[in-house]
């Protein structure tokens, strides 16, 4: 039960292909953006089409998927938990949320954008 704490699952398009960082002792870390949409009607009766952004990490195995397989406007579901982090930037600090992700799964056709 402790897992489904922090579980989302997002279905969307890649933003842009996957930027690959490789680190020391062979790890590689893969970010990318990714777009999910809705549509709704609003009091107006009238059709809203809503993006949101969301900041996507993955380690490992995971990142090397990404890398391989997927490209921007590729559409792919994927799975991980919420993760906030902070840093500081002259003084002043920054908080950014990231899904680090575990799962991918690939749902539309590699774009070659």
């Amino acid at each position: 039960m402790s897992t489904l704490r922090n579980k989302v699952t997002l279905i969307g398009n890649a933003g842009m292909a996957p930027e690959i960082k490789n680190l020391d002792n062979n790890r590689k870390l893969a970010k990318l953006s990714l777009a999910t949409q809705e549509s709704y009607k609003n009091a107006q009766n009238e059709w809203v089409n809503n993006t949101t952004w969301h900041s996507i990490i993955a380690w490992g195995p995971t990142a090397a998927f990404l890398e391989k397989h997927v490209g921007k406007g590729q559409e792919i579901m994927v799975e991980g938990k919420i993760v906030n982090r902070s840093y500081e930037v002259e003084g002043v600090k920054k908080y950014i949320t990231e899904i680090e992700v575990h799962e991918v799964m690939l749902i539309g056709k590699k774009s070659n954008a």
